[in-house]
């Protein structure tokens, strides 16, 4: 249990723990010895009264010199006869409490005879209970500074890790003119800490630069053939070509089309900066829709699906033409392949749309994963390698969106993506 508890309390417990044994035994060493000292101390005394009581004053016919505190008692004496309580008590130094009072009792037997001091002890044990509860106090006093002293501690080693914890949560870190969090701290273990998180921030700085890097030239390279690719396209559209031709050029069209956008969200993914929360825009919700509609509804269509724009609520937001248009892309052709008959639905709601199909369905165990990359469903259609909901979580989370499965019944999948607060 406190493995879990946090560090700085585990300082706090471990100071008031170590005071409290150190002290509890430094306390209860302290009783113990006071009590065997003041055993050995009187049992001398008493037994050298004891002896002056019966080597001196009985053998001489004299009653004994005793002080007003201390009495005597004899069995074979009538004039000093031994109380009943006394009587049972063992040979030896014994301490007697009875209601309010306190005695120290000596006895000794002697042929047959018993022989017995009592000693009122009470100003002693008032100052005794005094020297306990000094005890006592201290024992509390230290376990209280214990853990003030714990706390002022855990709080001073663990300053500058809540620091270093801050600095490295920090999205700036991963800027490449981020200063060293090394040189902030002195060469201590906190500062070899820093320079550990240095050297692991610079490699994923690397990383994530040469991606960027990479994405960027990338998609750079790839726009002038896919222009050259369209611009073709364009021209053999105007051709007088035989039907099946003017079918294949319109496939290929459509999907030079379809590159030449994830060219362009990649290049503004690749160009996205860590502080840039998201690309703005002036596309509306239904505009795209309606793009997106017409591009893949003659495709549903082809495979024999009914395809419906439906209009629940009217979206008054402004959104990126590509980054949404690849969203709802990428839903539309993921219901196209896992879709064999029924219908494919795109709803449109105030903050955000739907897009709703009567295909194969995705179990609630395997929802959440359909979103991670090279991921796909068991029956595994199309030609693609399973990053198509992968790009739709990447440009969601960029963006501020949430995009989420359910299931419909009796089968089929309902992909909603949030584009606001707003229910949908």
């Amino acid at each position: 249990m406190l493995a879990k508890q946090p560090f700085a309390r585990r300082i706090v417990i471990a100071f008031t723990l170590m005071t409290l044994l150190v002290s509890g035994v430094f306390s209860i060493g302290i009783v113990a010895v006071v009590y065997f000292i003041e055993a050995q101390l009187v049992t001398e005394e008493m037994s050298r009264e004891m002896d002056t009581v019966l080597d001196v004053d009985l053998a001489h016919g004299q009653a004994p010199r005793l002080d007003a505190s201390t009495r005597f008692f004899a069995s074979g004496l009538p004039q000093y006869g031994l109380p009943e309580e006394l009587a049972a008590l063992a040979p030896g130094f014994t301490e007697l409490v009875r209601d309010d009072e306190a005695f120290y009792v000596f006895v000794r037997d002697l042929a047959g005879e018993r022989y017995v001091l009592m000693e009122d002890q009470n100003e002693f044990e008032a100052r005794e209970n005094a020297l306990f509860n000094v005890v006592l106090a201290g024992f509390v006093l230290s376990v209280l500074g214990a853990w003030g002293l714990g706390r002022l501690m855990a709080n001073r080693v663990m300053a500058p890790v809540s620091r270093l914890a801050n600095q490295v949560r920090h999205r700036d870190q991963l800027h490449p003119l981020a200063p060293p969090l090394a040189l902030q701290y002195p060469d201590d273990e906190v500062g070899h800490l820093a320079a550990a998180f240095d050297s692991t921030l610079g490699q994923l700085r690397r990383t994530l630069e040469r991606e960027r890097l990479f994405t960027s030239d990338v998609s750079h390279e790839l726009r002038t053939p896919l222009m050259v690719v369209l611009g073709a396209c364009e021209l053999l559209e105007q051709a007088a070509l035989p039907p099946r031709a003017q079918q294949q050029a319109a496939r290929i069209q459509r999907a030079a089309q379809e590159m030449h956008e994830l060219v362009e969200t990649f290049l503004l993914l690749a160009r996205a900066r860590p502080e840039q929360a998201s690309f703005g825009g002036d596309a509306t919700l239904a505009s795209v829709a309606t793009e997106q509609s017409e591009r893949w509804g003659p495709l549903l269509a082809e495979k024999g699906l009914d395809f419906v724009l439906k209009i629940e609520g009217e979206d008054h937001g402004a959104y990126n033409r590509t980054l949404l248009g690849t969203v709802m892309s990428n839903l539309l052709r993921n219901a196209l392949h896992y879709t064999d008959n029924g219908s494919v639905t795109l709803v449109l709601a105030d903050g955000g749309f739907r897009v709703e199909d009567s295909g194969v369905g995705i179990p609630p165990d395997q929802q959440e994963r359909m979103f991670q990359p090279f991921v796909r469903g068991a029956e595994g259609r199309g030609e693609g390698l399973g990053l198509g909901l992968s790009l739709v979580k990447r440009i969601c989370a960029h963006q501020g969106w949430d995009v989420g499965i359910t299931s419909r019944e009796p089968q089929g999948s309902c992909f909603r993506v949030r584009l606001s607060d707003r229910v949908i």
